[in-house]
Parts: C-alpha cells; sequence; structure tokens
C-alpha cells in the first residue's frame, strides 16, 4: 500500500484543503478550484477507496482514521473546506488535531446526519434503503443519490448533470468502500465537540436540503456559538455547485475578515 494518500496540489498562498461527500471524489470541486487557484494554494484530497485513492486501503474504516490519514497527507496547517460527509472528517480534523487547522468550513454538513429524537436529519429507514441498494447495484444508488443531493434546487437537472460529469472522470469506488463510509453517516456525533473547535468556523447550508435540513441551523449553534453560519437560498445540498458565484464571495470575503487575504 501507498505510504500516503495522493493530494493534489495548484497555486500558492493560503493552503485551502477541500473534501468530497459520500460517493464522489475531489473532481466535484473543479469548477471552483479555478476561480481560486489565483489567489490561494488549493489542495484537493481523494478520501481511502475514492477516486485517485481508489486503491488505498485502510485497516479500520473509521472518522478518526479518515481524519489521520488526510492530515498525513496534507502535512501542513490549512484551512480546511469539507462537504458533507468531508464536513464530518474536516470536523474531526479540527476537534483532534487543531495545530493542522487554521480554520474550518462546513458545507451542508452536520456533526450528526440521522435523524435522533429532536435532531432532524435522515431518516434510518432512508440509510437502510441505500445499504440494500448498494448489495443490489452500486452504480444506480449513486445516481439516486445524487437526485435526492439536488432536489430543491431550481436548477436540478444542471446540477445532478454538472455533479456526475465531474465526479465520473475518476475510478468509482468499490460498493465496500461505500458502505463503510455510509455506516460512518450513521454512526457520527460530534455534536458535543464542536464547542471545543477554536479556530475561525463557517458552516454553510442549503436552504432546500433534504438530507441536512435548515431546522438544524439554529441547533448547531448553540454548540458552536463561536461559528459562523451562511444560509443559500434555493440551494440543496450542493451550494457550491448550484450557486457557485455566491458560494466563492462568500467564502473568499470570511477568508479576507479572517486571514486578511484579499479576495
Amino acid at each position: 500500500m501507498a505510504e500516503r494518500l495522493k493530494i493534489a496540489s495548484q497555486g500558492q498562498g493560503l493552503a485551502i484543503v477541500f473534501i468530497h461527500g459520500w460517493g464522489l471524489n475531489s473532481a466535484v470541486w473543479q469548477p471552483c478550484l479555478l476561480q481560486l487557484v489565483d489567489k490561494f494554494q488549493v489542495i484537493t484530497v481523494d478520501l481511502p477507496g475514492f477516486g485517485d485513492n481508489h486503491a488505498y486501503s485502510i485497516q479500520a474504516y473509521t472518522l478518526a482514521e479518515l481524519a489521520q490519514q488526510v492530515t498525513k497527507a496534507v502535512a501542513k496547517p490549512a484551512l480546511y473546506v469539507g462537504w458533507s460527509l468531508g464536513g464530518l472528517v474536516a470536523s474531526q480534523i479540527a476537534i483532534t488535531q487543531p495545530e493542522q487547522v487554521l480554520g474550518l468550513v462546513t458545507v451542508a454538513s452536520s456533526p450528526q446526519f440521522m435523524a435522533r429524537d429532536n435532531w432532524p436529519g435522515i431518516k434510518a429507514d432512508v440509510l437502510a434503503m441505500f445499504h440494500q441498494q448498494l448489495a443490489e447495484d452500486t452504480e444506480k444508488t449513486i445516481s439516486n443519490f445524487l437526485k435526492i443531493q439536488a432536489l430543491g434546487s431550481p436548477s436540478i437537472r444542471q446540477d445532478v448533470k454538472c455533479i456526475r460529469d465531474l465526479v465520473m472522470q475518476r475510478q468509482q469506488p468499490q460498493r465496500q468502500v461505500l458502505d463503510a463510509a455510509l455506516q460512518i453517516l450513521a454512526t457520527a456525533q460530534l455534536s458535543e465537540q464542536l464547542s471545543t473547535i477554536q479556530r475561525p468556523f463557517l458552516r454553510l447550508y442549503g436552504q432546500q436540503d433534504s438530507l441536512v435540513p435548515k431546522q438544524v441551523i439554529p441547533l448547531i449553534t448553540a454548540l458552536a456559538p463561536q461559528s459562523q453560519s451562511y444560509l443559500f437560498k434555493q440551494a440543496s445540498h450542493a451550494p457550491f455547485i448550484s450557486h457557485q458565484q455566491e458560494f466563492l464571495t462568500v467564502l473568499e470575503d470570511w477568508i479576507a475578515k479572517q486571514f486578511g487575504t484579499a479576495s
């Protein structure tokens, strides 16, 4: 096995690491990176079993291990931007390895994705359905997941096509990896640890997101009062695709305020 995950790095300046979501790969960030590479060092990493790290295996597919593998590959303090599952990984890094984190941005992510008690999120039967579908047809499951991510977006067809065209450029993950990553979404619970994050922390959400519903925003604000949040109107689970220019403006303005980097 390779010693560490492959990463891709472009540009110079503040290092920003982008982490993708479940079932996909780092190619999903390409449209955004084209507009950031002249101002920052942009680093993308495929999680173990995904994209360019398709053949990279780890003994225990856990949130803690993913966080360790990512920081080992990046090997320098950076601003972490994590989408969905990637937001969990980035949050785990900020909680357990704060010396490696200059700042944290989570995109359409939650410290716990599953709906529990009064916590809005993904219903257990939906996760169970995905597990079952994976065993039957991996490609169809990912396709269905893409559609769910874009539900509610006024540009749903374009969003799905854009994401699919981007991620299909890379090797697709095996069912076992998808199952293990799905299990992380089902069991992760970082809520009580969010208050320990002392780095600049920005949370981005989509108003129409069905996977991370907007009702969770005030709950997370209460858990992480030191953080800031922003809601993209009419966006679903991938605001950096459907509202790309607004996403970049919000991100760069926040970076400028936190790090004095010109946008």
